[in-house]
């Protein structure tokens, strides 16, 4: 059977990595307003074409941002009709990316519900984290979490970041100022460990 070349930037046993694409509209929002429960109170991504087309255009466009599409690998032989292959099961941003002596970013993160508690998102982060790391040269990535989030607290620890802070009232979500807890990991760490 013929190689395809891949779409991902980076691939792991089960999922591949890509960027954001404007045809992903459809299957993003459609996956997002399926993902709604889960999400609430944490995350509220685009739900609808037109807020995706204004959310993928800044990840596309804003070289201080950087999103990638977590995408389960379809079966050898088997195709699909999307952009990067396999169905999206969920999404890593990094925001605010500072280059020169700094050269970190911050990152943002959502699974969608029928890809929750399978393992992908932590693959697929860990792709994330060694592309930043790798073609990216960024050296640190934080990840802002609000204390109740159980499950991104988690999947920051099992991808190797470590506990740095407590940031009182950080970011404004859902209707109020939020604490949040924040962890990081440095080039250094994914290297040596």
């Amino acid at each position: 059977m013929p190689h395809t070349p891949s779409r991902h930037l980076a691939e792991g046993p089960r999922v591949g990595i890509r960027h954001f694409a404007y045809a992903d509209g459809a299957e993003f929002t459609a996956r997002a307003r399926e993902s709604k429960d889960l999400h609430h109170p944490w995350l509220f991504p685009p739900d609808s074409v037109q807020a995706y087309e204004a959310y993928a255009g800044r990840l596309i466009e804003d070289r201080t941002k950087a999103g990638f599409l977590v995408c389960e690998k379809e079966p050898d032989g088997a195709s699909r009709d999307t952009p990067g292959g396999g169905a999206i099961a969920g999404f890593v941003n990094i925001n605010n990316i500072v280059e020169g002596g700094f050269r970190s970013g911050a990152l943002g993160y959502g699974a969608f519900a029928h890809a929750a508690g399978r393992g992908l998102m932590r693959e697929g982060l860990g792709l994330v984290v060694r592309y930043a790391f790798g073609p990216m040269r960024l050296h640190r990535l934080e990840i802002n979490v609000q204390p109740g989030n159980a499950a991104s607290i988690a999947l920051a620890r099992a991808c190797g970041f470590h506990l740095e802070g407590f940031s009182p009232r950080m970011l404004y979500i859902d209707g109020a100022w939020r604490d949040h807890q924040r962890w990081a990991i440095t080039a250094e760490t994914v290297t040596s460990g």
